[in-house]
């Protein structure tokens, strides 16, 4: 059924689910698949337009995410990407460069340096992405606040679930 089909202008089901069941793990899988693709050529068309690499972007959304706890280090950000010091030192400069980020060294102990997203490079990535914020806030509006809680739910647990099994030895996500 495609939204315009729907009376009640809720949400439309996938159309494409295996079996009929639109709340099956394949359907999830299909959906979740494509989520992801369409987000990672935003980023890439975002990267390419801003002459960076798709690795800078992650950074970039690692120093965005983080800032609530307190900047990231060059180290904490090689660790999260899973990068050599070497890729993480010419990923910052680049961003630098470009006017994404500033690092400054912590007053305390002027060894560590902390890294910021700029406000120059925080203003572009949001006239950048501001169509897709746009888009998010209309699919958010078919939505009720009961729904959008439990989508909230699902993203969450799935974020907790991808990053623990990133982190188990084996990659396995049933042994623990």
């Amino acid at each position: 059924m495609r939204d315009s089909d729907d009376p009640t202008g809720g949400p439309a089901e996938p159309s494409d689910a295996p079996g009929g069941d639109p709340t099956g793990l394949q359907a999830f899988a299909v959906l979740l698949r494509r989520m992801n693709g369409e987000f990672s050529r935003t980023a890439h068309d975002f990267a390419h337009s801003q002459g960076l690499h798709p690795t800078d972007v992650q950074a970039l959304v690692e120093i965005l995410d983080s800032e609530r706890d307190g900047p990231v280090t060059p180290g904490m950000l090689r660790e999260r990407l899973q990068l050599t010091s070497g890729a993480v030192t010419a990923c910052l400069d680049r961003l630098e460069r470009a006017g994404h980020i500033r690092r400054t060294r912590d007053s305390a102990d002027r060894r560590i340096v902390h890294l910021h997203y700029a406000p120059r490079g925080r203003q572009v990535a949001r006239e950048y992405f501001r169509p897709l914020a746009r888009a998010t806030d209309t699919v958010r509006q078919r939505f009720s606040d009961a729904e959008l809680r439990a989508v909230v739910r699902f993203l969450a647990a799935m974020n907790e679930e991808l990053a623990a099994l990133r982190h188990r030895p084996d990659g396995d996500p049933a042994r623990r």
